[in-house]
């Protein structure tokens, strides 16, 4: 049995049911849990939650302003530390699947070469020799990256519980929980305190760099830095918090899982990313063309965005008046590469043998930005019939903007289609894709619950898939703390 000496539960049932399986670990029936932790060593508990996007999404790279709920669900972790240097983990089962534990185990040796930390690019290549491990750099990657970044020497190991109750494939970034939960559970075994905006950059390095899946920070920032019930209000430039926008009365932000699941490493993320970064880079180009030609001082703020700027610092009208009719649709990954040499973007590359649509990836975060700072200012405002109808529409958008670079798909696509359909005199307002978009989660706002649980009803007689809902908020790891047990005599 343990007791707690410090922390809380926050009220949050899924803590108090994990300290519960804590106390009954020895009775698991997976042998790797019953004998992960031993009794003379205090227990770091810890918390973070999935998010859902519900705007912004994919224009976070490109410097964009992004709103994130962070959900109900959540991913647990509790760390001993451990005298040997390894890291062994232990992933539990569900409660309909409790053997199905994952496990993955590794030496802090491992993560070392000549007594440094060995690159990214070798961490990656190691985690790819064995396919059924490669979940553990998620997690395990929280060492290396604290080792390289900060310094870190670590002469013990850790032995980790993780217990996840984000659903992993849905687009409400079930990645990022995890590695925050680690993140936040290591630097307190250290000591370490840290502010929680760094921790969240840090865990964005170990999905790019570690385990090479091309995400933006505000997974990581939600994760973080989220409060229960508010929307964040984040400005990816690289990662300002700049708000929190309460979920105003009489409103559910609510998401719908489509069965369909969602990877950002896949192809087409990655081709859309890479599309923004090419018009990026010839947009830069083509202001600095046009500042030297014209000399016009209100043209140099443009031509920085070759070093340091974003797309999403350019207006609408900006970029329809002088570069829309300049970028290609579409450019192969040779011709760009003979021109323009590379892009400025450090976790994708330009593939010689590949073709990329370039004009609508680039407008995408242009036009997003605009959207999302609406969307922001209209919540902040009274709520009626004209700003639920904008609200709504400006969802809309956004979700034929995602399917107008590639990122939709056909049950995504029916999920909004049934929420047009329903419309305000059913309760709901809007709808869209969410995250990295093809397939995953559909973001609904409603008047209530029960509107958007209808829609998940339409839906399952549709194609008999009955979906997630995803209903609720939790904090984020910063908000809940930590929580050390420790083992009564």
């Amino acid at each position: 049995m343990y007791r707690v000496v410090e922390g809380t539960t926050g009220g949050l049932s899924d803590v108090k049911e994990f300290l519960a399986a804590l106390d009954l670990l020895d009775r698991h029936p997976a042998a790797e849990a019953r004998q992960l932790f031993s009794d003379d060593k205090d227990l770091i508990v810890t918390r973070a939650p999935g998010r859902l996007d519900v705007m912004g999404g994919i224009a976070d790279y490109s410097g964009s302003l992004v709103l994130q709920l962070p959900i109900r669900e959540g991913i647990l972790v509790a760390l001993q530390p451990d005298d040997e240097r390894r890291i062994k983990i232990v992933s539990l089962g569900r409660k309909a699947d409790l053997r199905q534990t994952r496990v993955c185990e590794m030496r802090l040796e491992d993560f070392e070469q000549d007594g440094r930390p060995i690159d990214y690019a070798v961490a990656r290549s190691l985690f790819k020799r064995d396919p059924q491990a490669r979940w553990g750099a998620y997690a395990t990657g929280a060492f290396l990256v604290l080792m390289r970044e900060r310094g870190i020497c670590f002469k013990k190991g850790a032995r980790l519980l993780i217990d996840s109750r984000v659903p992993e494939g849905k687009g409400v970034s079930s990645s990022a929980a995890l590695e925050v939960s680690v993140m936040f559970a290591v630097l307190a075994a250290l000591g370490e305190e840290m502010d929680p905006r760094e921790i969240a950059l840090l865990c964005q390095q170990v999905e790019n760099l570690v385990v090479g899946a091309p995400c933006g920070v505000m997974d990581q920032m939600t994760a973080a830095c989220g409060k229960e019930n508010r929307l964040l209000v984040l400005l990816c430039q690289p990662a300002e918090l700049r708000d929190f926008i309460p979920i105003p009365e009489g409103l559910v932000i609510a998401g719908l899982d489509s069965g369909v699941r969602h990877e950002v490493s896949a192809d087409p993320y990655g081709d859309v990313r890479a599309g923004a970064f090419m018009g990026y880079r010839m947009i830069s180009e083509a202001a600095g063309l046009r500042s030297r030609e014209s000399k016009r001082e209100d043209l140099v703020h443009v031509e920085d965005l070759k070093w340091h700027g974003y797309l999403a610092n350019l207006s609408p009208s900006e970029f329809e008046q002088l570069y829309a009719a300049s970028l290609p649709a579409a450019i192969s990954g040779e011709d760009f590469l003979e021109r323009y040499k590379a892009t400025t973007d450090p976790v994708t590359r330009v593939q010689r043998g590949r073709e990329y649509a370039v004009r609508t990836p680039a407008s995408h975060p242009i036009y997003e930005h605009f959207r999302v700072r609406t969307f922001g200012e209209l919540l902040r405002g009274p709520i009626n019939d004209r700003s639920l109808d904008l609200l709504g529409e400006l969802m809309y958008q956004s979700h034929a903007s995602y399917s107008a670079c590639g990122l939709g798909s056909e049950r995504t696509d029916l999920l909004v289609r049934l929420c047009r359909n329903a419309g305000p005199a059913r309760g709901i307002f809007g709808a869209k894709i969410t995250g990295g978009g093809s397939g995953g989660t559909v973001a609904c706002l409603g008047r209530d619950a029960a509107a958007i649980q209808r829609i998940g009803e339409e839906y399952a007689r549709e194609t008999g898939h009955i979906p997630h809902l995803f209903l609720g908020s939790s904090p984020g790891a910063a908000a809940f703390g930590v929580i050390r047990l420790r083992r009564a005599a």
